[in-house]
């Protein structure tokens, strides 16, 4: 049984409502009037068709019946990023799953994605920060074609679903699921890599050791192993109701992910504006969608970079046990509009694949309390990120990634 809502997140809820009311309605009408114009597709210039449909041999004949919706695949697909890696084959895959529901899927444009674990402390660490907001007009291009019912986003790391999501938010009218690819099997343990980092700044690990080491670490396609900004991403997409439920942390290549993909793209099909369960992103990210990220965030001591991506994100418009656990302490909003096809407690349970069907079921006590813990029973009581005011200016610390002694630094 749930409790009823916290008070402090109702009021910072309702607070949020109110600064945003004007902008918020103005967004809502903006969305209106692009909706008005959804399923409309057969009704544009015939040239304008013709140049849309002209490099699609395997669905033209079902796109120029129109008698199923078109979904445009957005992709930040790169060899660069080992977490963008297993995107390599998605839209041709995508593309037959949409043909088992009756859709088509076109590639409808491509975003950059670069990676920070590559460019740090190289020139190009300078771009990581714009690089969101050309993401989020990449997005905004590859879907302005006007072509699409829906929509799929493929991308994963730092800058890139928030990027994803801006420009999205742009087409709010349309539903939209974002496609987690998964992260990669564990590799050797954090500890075991500090140390030899340790030994390295020492002088006693050789260059080749410390080579050794970080490809252990960091050793196949998927999402890095550590909870950093591409892992919070994932988690703030679960907490808004944008993925599948309980997508975002099933290795690639297995066949649960390829289910779960395959769900992805028969959803997405299903809440369009020809059926009667449209959940358009604009109405699914609102501001009890955004207080959810929020509290996520701080629940599981994610990324300090969603200080700058979260309000970025709503101006523009092993989660199963965490999910339930907010819900019980009524510390997360339970109803929110998701693109599941049950509620926000959807998101609570576990997928699992029974024979050929995907089915979720309940999620049972974590079997590890040093990296999961009730709300009963937390590792710190206020949250895992702390706001920092002084004379020197403010700033964000992430006190989950921080040994408690480490918090002062003295100086003469």
């Amino acid at each position: 049984m749930n409790r009823p809502l916290n008070d402090t997140v109702h009021r910072v809820t309702q607070r949020v409502i109110e600064k945003s009311r004007a902008s918020r309605q103005a967004y809502l009408d903006l969305i209106a009037r692009e909706g008005d114009n959804l399923g409309k597709r057969p009704a544009v210039s015939c040239s304008n068709l013709a140049h849309a449909y002209a490099g699609t041999a395997d669905d033209r004949a079902a796109l120029v019946a129109g008698s199923g919706p078109n979904i445009g695949i957005v992709t930040a697909y790169n060899d660069m990023l080992s977490a963008h890696a297993p995107y390599y084959r998605y839209p041709e895959r995508l593309k037959i799953y949409a043909r088992e529901v009756g859709a088509t899927a076109q590639v409808a444009g491509a975003t950059p994605a670069m990676c920070d674990g590559v460019t740090q402390g190289e020139v190009g660490m300078e771009l990581s920060l714009f690089s969101r907001d050309v993401i989020a007009l990449s997005a905004a291009v590859a879907l302005s074609h006007a072509m699409y019912e829906g929509a799929l986003m493929l991308g994963i790391c730092d800058k890139i679903v928030p990027g994803l999501l801006m420009g999205a938010l742009r087409f709010g009218h349309l539903p939209v699921i974002f496609v987690p690819g998964g992260p990669m099997p564990t590799g050797i343990p954090n500890k075991e890599k500090q140390r030899v980092r340790q030994l390295y700044a020492e002088g006693l690990a050789t260059r080749a050791e410390l080579l050794a080491s970080e490809m252990a670490s960091y050793h196949s396609a998927g999402t890095c192993t550590f909870f950093g900004t591409a892992n919070s991403n994932q988690m703030m997409m679960e907490m808004m109701g944008l993925h599948v439920p309980n997508s975002a942390f099933i290795n690639p290549g297995t066949k649960l992910r390829q289910a779960l993909d395959r769900e992805a793209v028969h959803r997405v099909a299903q809440i369009g504006p020809g059926g009667d369960d449209y959940r358009p992103l604009g109405l699914c990210v609102d501001e009890k969608a955004i207080v959810n990220a929020a509290v996520g965030l701080l629940a599981t001591g994610g990324s300090t970079n969603h200080a700058i991506h979260l309000p970025a994100m709503a101006r523009a418009g092993g989660m199963g046990f965490v999910i339930g656990e907010l819900l019980e302490a009524g510390l997360a909003h339970g109803d929110i509009l998701t693109v599941g096809r049950g509620g926000f407690a959807d998101y609570a349970k576990e997928p699992v694949l029974d024979g050929e069907d995907l089915v979720w079921r309940e999620v049972g006590a974590a079997g590890d309390d040093t990296m999961l813990r009730p709300v009963a029973n937390p590792f710190k009581a206020d949250g895992g990120m702390r706001l920092l005011q002084g004379n020197l200016g403010r700033a964000c610390f992430k006190t989950s990634a921080v040994d408690e002694a480490r918090w002062t630094v003295e100086a003469p």
